[in-house]
């Protein structure tokens, strides 16, 4: 399971993805396999890490920045949004 499924499993996700009218599948975590790659995040259950997440809406695309909190044990996820960008199409 990856992290953009972990997170859709989240309502408070999803209710931040219609806010600024992203489909899911028009989603990209960037630098995922980055995230994973990190040798010391193996032996900690809970992670955190700076994301950049990229959306597409009928406007153009949104670029979400933010803390991405998670438990690949649980399968858990949740992203904590600091700030956010459009960009028109």
């Amino acid at each position: 399971m990856n992290l953009k499924e972990l997170l859709l499993k989240g309502q408070n996700f999803i209710s931040l993805l219609n806010e600024f009218r992203i489909d899911a599948k028009d989603l990209i975590i960037k630098d995922e396999e980055t995230i994973f790659s990190n040798q010391t995040n193996n032996n900690t259950e809970v992670v955190k890490e700076s994301v950049w997440i990229e959306g597409k809406s009928n406007e153009g695309l949104v670029n979400l920045f933010g803390t991405l909190h998670y438990n690949l044990l649980n399968k858990l996820a949740v992203f904590e949004m600091q700030g956010y960008e459009k960009v028109s199409a």
